[in-house]
């Protein structure tokens, strides 16, 4: 009702308050900006007289600087190089790993897509599965970001509701199929993500105005959308190669009497072998395309921060220079940043895969410790994102290294009392669920896949809980990366507010203004 009361002061009485947002901002700016360091802080725009006249429609202009010009690098050098190369070098090892079994893969499958049929292993069948499990995360991916632009106020409300239905509907079908350890996974999930969309009602307000003022940034400037349709189809061929690859080790080096391809590649056949790349070409996978993913949120970092601090007079080639900086001098921290993200995961993945094996076994207390333990390893996986989130936004800005970053980032929006604005936000959380929906709707593709086809390899149904977790996980990276834009145009957003709150009430008064409707503790939060 307070915030109610508020919005209708400000639609039918918009002069009184901004006279107090005036003379509030007098009162402020007399305080100086925190410095945590030194050869940073937030970057000088062009003089007054500049940000008054001179300027076309869409917020260029001929004396408009460039973005290595606004955020110039005092001493511009490659950090964390070593995360860098060890990227590199486990690139290269995907590489060579992917081609020989491909090669090999390729080699017996000479007869077309249908020509490999074992029994014993994963098969061409699959590689069609994964081929449709990846055409409908890229659409999917596409058609939610459509939508995020199209039905923006009813976006958060659309999420949390067909998330929490699709989940209830594919537990409920995996248990009448009596695939107990995938129904009971997914239901408690969904149990979840009804207790969280309930609490999350009051903060959609705020949150829905942080999304609408990163979509009309997106709308204006740089190329937001580009990117991200590039990087999400990036995202694709990289899942597509992952099947491929998965696929062809299984072929090539499963232990069985049947499998004549067990030396077209290098050494003989083995379990221990299969287990070993597996594990590689997934880690390897998480790593790519996590530095993928914080690529793109680097770039568009670049963008929003040079739209906050010069909303008048936007650097040129700003999604080119921040996407140059991402690549050089930055490459090895988002490297780094990237690698302790791909960690957890993989231990995520690795816990998932047991739990699903004791199920599987009917060890019940097997079963709930590793889904505990799972539990755990998903909110180290969160706070790691969450700090990953804004290090990064600073980084694009003053290419710093990652620790520093994530030190420099943390205690600054701690000490500004942005954290409360941070915790205010659903977008990153009502995104994730998004990412989820698709991974589940992947997820349940393949299970229907596997049941209708019933490949002879999975007679038994020992591959399901395999083909369908690398089905989830497919299309849950492949729409991280196609939403990460606008995600990373609100982190830098609430990064750039915190450096410099006064830029927020100086060059955004409406959205300041805006700002305070939905969440009046706005005031005290980023002047904490």
């Amino acid at each position: 009702m307070a915030q109610q009361g508020e919005a209708s002061s400000y639609y039918n009485n918009g002069g009184t308050l901004q006279q107090n947002q005036k003379a509030y901002y007098q009162g402020q700016s007399k305080q100086q900006p925190p410095q945590y360091g030194q050869n940073y802080g937030p970057p000088q725009g062009p003089p007054p007289q500049q940000q008054q006249n001179g300027y076309q429609q869409d917020g260029y202009s001929a004396d408009s600087k460039t973005f290595e010009q606004q955020f110039k690098l005092d001493k511009p050098k490659y950090n964390d190089l070593w995360a860098g190369l060890l990227f590199i070098a486990v690139f290269l090892g995907y590489v060579a790993v992917s081609a020989i079994t491909i090669r090999g893969y390729s080699n017996q499958n000479s007869g077309g897509i249908y020509g490999n049929a074992n029994q014993f292993a994963l098969n061409s069948n699959t590689v069609i599965l994964f081929a449709f499990v990846i055409g409908m995360a890229t659409l999917m991916s596409y058609a939610y970001m459509w939508a995020a632009r199209a039905f923006t106020k009813q976006f958060i409300w659309i999420t949390g509701i067909l998330n929490i239905l699709f989940g209830f509907a594919t537990a409920l079908y995996m248990l009448s199929r009596r695939y107990w350890s995938g129904g009971i996974v997914f239901l408690i999930f969904s149990i979840f993500y009804v207790v969280c969309f309930i609490s999350w009602i009051p903060r959609i307000p705020f949150s829905v105005l942080m999304l609408q003022t990163a979509i009309d940034v997106s709308k204006k400037y740089g190329h937001t959308y580009v990117v991200s349709l590039v990087g999400g189809l990036l995202a694709a061929a990289l899942g597509a190669w992952y099947s491929v690859t998965l696929v062809a080790i299984y072929v090539q080096y499963t232990p069985n009497q049947g499998n004549t391809q067990c030396r077209n590649g290098v050494g003989n056949c083995g379990s221990g072998k299969v287990i070993g790349l597996i594990v590689f070409v997934t880690f390897a996978m998480y790593w790519i395309s996590e530095w993928l993913k914080n690529t793109i949120h680097t770039t568009i970092s670049g963008v929003f921060g040079s739209w906050f601090f010069n909303p008048n007079a936007m650097p040129k080639g700003a999604t080119r220079g921040a996407f140059k900086r991402s690549v050089t001098y930055s490459f090895g921290s988002i490297s780094l940043g990237s690698l302790l993200v791909a960690i957890i995961q993989f231990l995520r993945q690795l816990c998932s895969a047991a739990q699903r094996n004791a199920a599987g076994d009917g060890n019940l207390i097997g079963s709930i410790l590793f889904c505990i333990l799972g539990c755990l390893i998903g909110l180290l996986e969160w706070a790691v994102q969450f700090i990953n989130r804004y290090a990064f936004s600073y980084i694009a800005l003053y290419g710093k290294s990652y620790v520093a970053a994530a030190k420099d980032t943390w205690k600054m929006i701690k000490n500004r009392g942005v954290d409360a604005l941070v915790n205010e936000c659903l977008i990153g959380p009502v995104l994730s669920m998004g990412s989820t929906f698709i991974g589940y709707a992947c997820a349940l593709l393949a299970y229907l896949y596997l049941i209708f086809t019933s490949p002879a390899y999975n007679s038994d149904g020992a591959y399901t809980p395999v083909v369908v977790a690398f089905a989830f996980l497919i299309g849950l990276q492949i729409c991280n990366i196609f939403t990460t834009p606008l995600s990373s145009g609100i982190d830098t957003i609430f990064v750039a507010m915190a450096w410099d709150p006064e830029v927020l009430m100086r060059e955004h008064p409406d959205l300041y203004q805006r700002m305070i409707v939905v969440y009046p503790h706005v005031q005290q939060a980023i002047h904490a």
